[in-house]
């Protein structure tokens, strides 16, 4: 295992990174239709064919699903994915027709500094083509990558962050996340995470919590003015899961957002999880189950930390200083 969400079979992801624009596009793609769900609980959320993942709703499979920086701009970027995924011949039968399903969430990144001056079309279409066609189940970069090119969160670049586990009854499960916060995952002034107590092997410092904590650690700080805001991710496992228990997982992720980000879920802040099962494997039990929502939970966390810690300051003048440039390098 690579501690990434690539892990799980069936799984291949794909970045497109434009440095100049300071934004980019995620695509994760499935091998074969995934059942999935997913749950918005900021309160500006940005987002294609969310309702369509909703329990009560008939369709219960997706081919990819996209995170993108651009705000409402960024939306066209699951177009692009979707034509990819055409040519190749993907998608819901539906009247003599294939329509690929592309759920997408995106994060506002439009005033990070960058240069964001398109001409008439906005650039996104032609990212998520390029996400989709990079797509791999080998080679995955985090950090100011895809959807994380652009992120902050309120002190530090944000970015692209992944995260794997394995249950005790043999399940695999991984996150992917584009930490974007308009609170901090770090805890005061220092280089502490609020993920600290599931780190697994170092994978973003080794830094534990700090030996106490001070009364202004935990005041409330956030970005102001024009917020470069929203958190998106999803949780993939290999357990068969039916759409109900797809859209639990995703509610227990967001738990991994509270754990990692303070705060979380803001009224500006869009925070929206998708969930898939790609159902290579059994149906869990009830206790089994459980354990996935737990390491739903925790595996978020991670890949949130990851995110922040994997990420380089953008290339321009005034760019936010990154986790690696306050508190060291390996």
């Amino acid at each position: 295992m690579k501690n990434l969400i690539t892990d799980i079979h069936g799984i291949a992801v794909g970045n497109a990174t434009d440095l100049k624009l300071g934004s980019g596009v995620t695509a994760i793609v499935f091998d074969k239709p995934a059942i999935a769900s997913g749950t918005a609980l900021g309160g500006a959320p940005g987002s294609r064919e969310l309702a369509l993942l909703d329990p009560a709703n008939t369709v219960e499979t997706v081919d990819a699903f996209v995170l993108s920086g651009g705000s409402a701009y960024g939306l066209d970027a699951a177009g692009g994915v979707q034509a990819g995924l055409r040519e190749d011949g993907r998608g819901l039968p539906v009247g003599g027709f294939h329509v690929p399903i592309v759920p997408q969430a995106i994060l506002m990144d439009l005033t990070n500094g960058a240069d964001k001056d398109w001409p008439q079309h906005s650039p996104y279409r032609d990212l998520g083509y390029e996400a989709y066609r990079n797509a791999s189940a080998s080679e995955l970069q985090l950090g100011t990558k895809g959807a994380g090119t652009g992120a902050t969160t309120v002190n530090l670049k944000g970015g692209l962050g992944s995260a794997s586990a394995r249950t005790e009854s043999g399940f695999q499960l991984a996150a992917l996340v584009a930490v974007n916060a308009m609170g901090s995952v770090t805890i005061g002034q220092g280089p502490h995470f609020w993920s600290a107590p599931f780190e697994e092997q170092d994978e973003f410092g080794g830094r534990g919590w700090p030996p106490a904590f001070q009364r202004e650690d935990l005041a409330l700080r956030m970005k102001g003015g024009p917020t470069t805001a929203t958190t998106i991710g999803i949780i993939v496992t290999d357990a068969t899961l039916t759409k109900a228990r797809a859209h639990r997982l995703s509610i227990a992720a967001h738990d991994g957002f509270a754990r990692a980000i303070y705060p979380a879920h803001l009224p500006f802040d869009g925070d929206t999880v998708f969930s898939a099962a790609t159902c290579e494997k059994a149906v869990p039990d009830d206790w089994a189950f459980a354990e996935l929502c737990l390491l739903a939970t925790t595996t978020m966390a991670r890949a949130i930390a990851r995110g922040v810690y994997e990420a380089d300051a953008l290339p321009h003048e005034g760019a936010l200083k990154s986790w690696k440039d306050k508190f060291g390098r390996p």
